[in-house]
């Protein structure tokens, strides 16, 4: 034990006379872990939200009983199962707008809520005895109080113009949700005597057979944790910031590696002279292994705080983006357990093993008079650089097996994956090739020299390089779908947002009102119903919107694939259009025909188009008003767009207004729609172009580290060109410019691989994880920028190491000649 701390004290010695070393070492392996640790905890902090709001009413062991059609169902199925016995308690799920905040608003009976539901500390709660008693209690947790800037006692007005009972917080509501009496709920959302699910109590469990004697097929049993639809919803959302959680490590793990072979060869004739006086192997490996250990816990440790702080400054982007895609809230604060921080130490401690482990094990392995010669290892460049190539075929070929025969999100990862990994395998490769073409292209000998001496720099340069090769492509490629996506998602919502005024009317008598009124005003062409509900198809979500005859959708609602005379049909026949998203998951096309659930039976009925739904992670059916309104009691009734002349869009608007007040829920006018959605989507995307920029920083670090720590080495190859006659300047000025090569090549090959990045995104990745398919657009304005991106980053990076070759004393040239190399 004590052989082996003095070892240690020895090996930790060699860092403090190559403090830059260190700390790119320390500044690579805390960045590589902040950035994962960082997508990991938005990640379980997501999930945690989800897991909170799914099991108000799946947790414990509690049944649930929910319309077999979808929708909601009548309270008189709860008379009917209370008067055969079954204990079951009633509940009602809505939306309500309150400010400018979306909030899930939940309707309980608290008397009858199972002892084994989260929420059964209402019944034992002081302030839910006066729940059923007074005005009333509304409860919610302390966080949603917080973002609604309000405190206990205080009520709250829908924008239906309700007025909820006073507001106390519970610990176990889960966040932007408000828990109300079932009654208070049916008011609020206006579902008189409709609930959307029954809680089964563990005293008296049920099967399929005995509801089904009981409510016939009205109702279906959902057993406990078997329904969480945010959850399944979002997976892609959450697999996209992994993998680039996980390229981010990467291009920091490079920093890593590069690092530690840069020390393992400085420390060639320190490990030599241990072995020489009798260090053995093992004590020596012990040393080594309890060195990767420190810093592990030193760097690891700083890059799980730095990925809690990233975590913190990304939140509100994340749940913003979680609010607008899926409707899921987010609690604002984090909130990690212990099993987040081991995962981030074990994640750097693997890190730091797998980029020291080769130079470890060679270290261990070579000679002593082997281990004592200098730069032993660049002996071997050549079949370096053909197992380089080796394994950069293998990759390929993995990609094209992906590619081929794997099906789904993952295989897409997978894919992408494995060309980037056979890119930056070839980039060593294909630098040596240019290389030897342009010394044997060079007449003078400075020149020559220039071309060679570049070849036995890759190596030392190579895992920096691929690193910033790596961050350009996917800068490329996530850049071009995010630019594409943008050019789409614009055009798209001009053909969909063509009403010049959209509102919602509290409830369905006041759209009646609401409606003999614009009738009356001649400023107003068309007044147009979209009335929606929701349904169930294939156990998935599935939102239906209906369509009036009118040129509104004929002239201007995009289709991908239409029938002949799609429109007549729609209207005339029993007949629908899917979402592009809802066909895939389905298997449909044209022609197809589909069994949808209704309140009373079951509706079949046609395709007759298929439509672009971007930013709808549900899937979305469009029929006409009127076989809506039949086939669908629970219509919402609420939901109109009108046409307007532009100019008379403001008076219109104020008439309303000023005529309805409390009767309109909501009314905006196109203009504002387009700048939410609009809004939407550009923070949709702050995360990604974050992660986008701290990867490239992290590249450049990369970069600079790795000139940092050969500067020294170059000196041995640069002294007999100064001896020659050569001025530092001008050798500095080369050195520079031989960089600027290097990193103008990385970016060249980035081009063509971030193109592929962009592809694969569009074709693969975004139609598994969200069912559409983009056009695909490239930008060649944005390849320019890439590559001044890359020669301004290898012109930071190198600026400092060739300013210190320029301004080096000639003795320490000088030096070189005076030492056995």
């Amino acid at each position: 034990m004590r052989e082996t701390l003095f070892t240690l004290l020895a090996l930790i010695s060699h860092w403090r006379r190559h403090k830059a070393n260190l700390a790119t070492l320390v500044l690579g392996l805390a960045i590589a872990t902040a950035l994962w640790s960082g997508v990991q905890a938005l990640n379980a902090q997501a999930r945690k939200s989800y897991d909170s709001a799914a099991r108000v009413f799946s947790g414990g062991e509690t049944q649930n009983l929910v319309a077999a059609r979808g929708g909601l169902f009548d309270q008189a199925l709860f008379a009917r199962l209370r008067r055969a016995g079954v204990k079951v308690s009633p509940a009602l799920e809505g939306a309500a707008r309150i400010g400018e905040k979306n909030l899930r608003l939940i309707g309980l009976e608290p008397v009858t809520l199972p002892r084994t539901t989260p929420l059964a500390s209402l019944r034992e709660n002081d302030e839910a005895t006066h729940i059923l008693s007074g005005e009333g209690r509304s409860f919610a947790a302390p966080e949603t109080l917080r973002d609604l800037h309000l405190s206990e006692g205080a009520r709250i007005a829908t924008e239906r113009g309700f007025l909820l009972p006073p507001l106390y917080a519970i610990d176990a509501a889960p966040p932007g949700t408000i828990i109300v009496d079932i009654g208070v709920a049916q008011k609020a959302l206006d579902k008189p005597l409709r609930l959307s699910r029954l809680l089964v109590s563990t005293e008296t469990p049920l099967d399929a057979a005995r509801l089904a004697n009981i409510a016939g097929d009205a109702l279906r049993l959902v057993e406990p944790d078997d329904e969480n639809d945010l959850s399944r919803l979002t997976d892609s959302f959450h697999l996209n910031l992994t993998a680039f959680g996980l390229l981010a490590f990467l291009v920091g793990f490079f920093i890593v590696s590069a690092s530690f072979g840069l020390a393992f060869e400085q420390r060639l004739p320190m490990v030599r002279t241990l072995r020489a006086l009798g260090v053995p192997a093992q004590a020596l490996a012990a040393a080594l292994f309890l060195e990767l250990l420190l810093f592990t816990l030193v760097a690891g440790g700083l890059g799980v705080v730095g990925g809690y702080v990233i975590a913190a400054a990304l939140l509100p982007d994340v749940a913003a983006s979680l609010e607008g895609l899926y409707g899921a809230e987010l609690s604002g604060r984090l909130s990690l357990d212990a099993r987040w921080w081991l995962s981030g130490l074990a994640m750097a401690g693997g890190g730091t093993l797998l980029a020291a482990g080769a130079g470890l094990l060679k270290t261990l392995r070579l000679p002593v008079l082997s281990v004592a010669r200098p730069i032993a290892w660049r002996e071997a460049h050549r079949r370096y650089l053909w197992r380089q190539a080796a394994f950069a075929v293998l990759a390929l070929i993995g990609a094209a097996i992906a590619y081929r025969f794997a099906t789904g999100l993952v295989m897409g990862f997978m894919v992408i994956a494995f060309v980037l990994l056979g890119a930056a395998l070839s980039l060593p490769l294909a630098l040596a090739a240019l290389l030897r073409l342009g010394e044997r292209l060079a007449e003078r000998p400075l020149a020559r020299w220039f071309f060679a001496d570049g070849r036995q720099e890759i190596a030392g340069l190579s895992l920096a390089l691929k690193a910033l090769l790596l961050a350009l492509a996917t800068n490329i490629g996530v850049g071009g779908m995010v630019e594409g996506f943008r050019e789409t998602f614009t055009g798209w919502l001009d053909t969909r947002l063509v009403a010049e005024i959209y509102y919602e009317a509290a409830t369905p008598a006041d759209a009646g009102d609401i409606f003999a009124w614009a009738r009356t005003r001649p400023e107003i062409s068309a007044i147009l119903p979209v009335w929606r509900t929701r349904t169930r198809l294939a156990d998935w979500p599935v939102e239906i919107i209906g369509m009036a005859p009118h040129e509104t959708y004929s002239a201007h609602f995009s289709l991908l694939e239409a029938a002949p005379d799609n429109w007549r049909k729609l209207h005339e026949t029993d007949a629908v259009l899917a979402s592009e998203q809802l066909a895939r998951r389905l298997g449909v096309g044209l022609g197809a025909t589909l069994d949808i659930p209704t309140p009373t039976d079951t509706w079949r009925a046609t395709i007759v188009g298929i439509f672009p739904d971007y930013g709808n992670p549900r899937g979305q059916l469009r029929v006409d008003h009127d076989r809506l309104a039949a086939h669908f009691s629970d219509a919402s009734g609420v939901h109109y767009s009108l046409r307007v002349a532009p100019a008379d869009v403001p008076q219109v608007m104020a008439d309303m207004r000023a005529r309805f007040g409390g009767k309109l829920a909501r009314l905006i006018d196109n203009a504002e729609i387009h700048k939410i959605s609009t809004s939407i989507f550009e923070r949709t995307f702050t995360v990604t172009a974050a992660l986008n920029t701290l990867t490239l920083i992290v590249a450049a670090i990369a970069l600079f580290a790795s000139l940092l720590t050969l500067s020294n080495l170059r000196i041995a190859h640069i002294a007999p060109v100064w001896a020659t006659g050569v001025t530092r300047r001008r050798l500095a000025g080369l050195e520079l410019l031989r960089i600027l090569l290097f990193s103008c090549a990385a970016a060249l090959l980035a081009i063509p691989l971030g193109l592929f990045m962009t592809w694969a995104l569009v074709e693969i990745v975004n139609v598994a994880a969200f069912g559409w398919r983009l056009p695909l657009h490239v930008f060649p304005a944005q390849w320019a920028q890439v590559v001044m991106v890359a020669l301004i980053t290898a012109l930071v990076a190198a600026l400092a190491p060739a300013i210190r070759l320029a301004r080096s004393a000639p003795v320490d040239l000088l030096k070189v000649f005076a030492n056995e190399r």
